[in-house]
């Protein structure tokens, strides 16, 4: 299976914005623009303390330039191994554009506050639902999600707002490099990368495709 990559759409040094930050906002409103679906997804790829991988698929909360926001449980896996090994990469596969975006940084939890005033804004379902799972742990079936669900429904029945749980909040990578990658013919893409050298500033670099 192969699709080849036509068209003149490209990515040059000239073209690249003065910063990360200044590029991602171009490129992710492209993507808005273009009706992709969910173009805030993103796989967020961790590993435990012995470097095994593991990756799956979430929401972009929030970006500055301090980094990337998500939220979870930090009792899930992911959660789990950004506890023990606080370092992750982002992919943002934008297919229909060509085009990439790849982030890789320490992970470090925000603000409590921050979490409660994303929490507050969530709607009431997904507010019960971060209650009722425990992210990434095996249960017997559906039924018993499902009697989670009604049992944390039941409980916070008369109570509004509903707080954030103790174990869910949100995460920021603070990237070290950012990717751009499109896609060009023949397999000859572009990929300029953002990267932060030892003495904090950041350098733009070329990679072969």
């Amino acid at each position: 299976m192969r699709n080849e990559y036509d068209g003149d759409l490209g990515l040059s040094e000239a073209e690249l914005a003065g910063d990360w930050h200044s590029q991602f906002d171009r490129w992710f409103a492209d993507a808005v623009a273009a009706g992709l679906p969910e173009p805030n997804a993103m796989v967020v790829g961790t590993a435990d303390p012995a470097g095994r991988p593991s990756a799956r698929t979430v929401l972009l909360k929030g970006y500055d330039p301090d980094g990337f926001v998500f939220f979870t449980n930090y009792g899930s896996r992911k959660g789990v191994e950004l506890t023990g090994n606080p370092y992750a990469s982002l992919v943002f596969p934008w297919f229909a554009m060509h085009r990439q975006v790849v982030v890789a940084g320490p992970v470090e939890r925000i603000d409590r506050a921050e979490t409660e005033a994303y929490f507050a804004s969530r709607p009431r379902g997904s507010q019960l639902g971060a209650w009722a799972s425990e992210q990434s742990r095996v249960i017997p079936d559906r039924a018993a999600l499902d009697a989670g669900y009604r049992a944390v429904a039941e409980r916070f029945a008369d109570v509004d707002p509903i707080p954030a749980p103790p174990h869910w909040g949100g995460l920021r990578v603070r990237p070290e490099s950012v990717e751009f990658w499109q896609g060009r013919a023949s397999r000859l893409h572009d990929r300029l990368r953002f990267r932060r050298t030892d003495t904090g500033a950041w350098t733009v670099e070329r990679l072969a495709p």
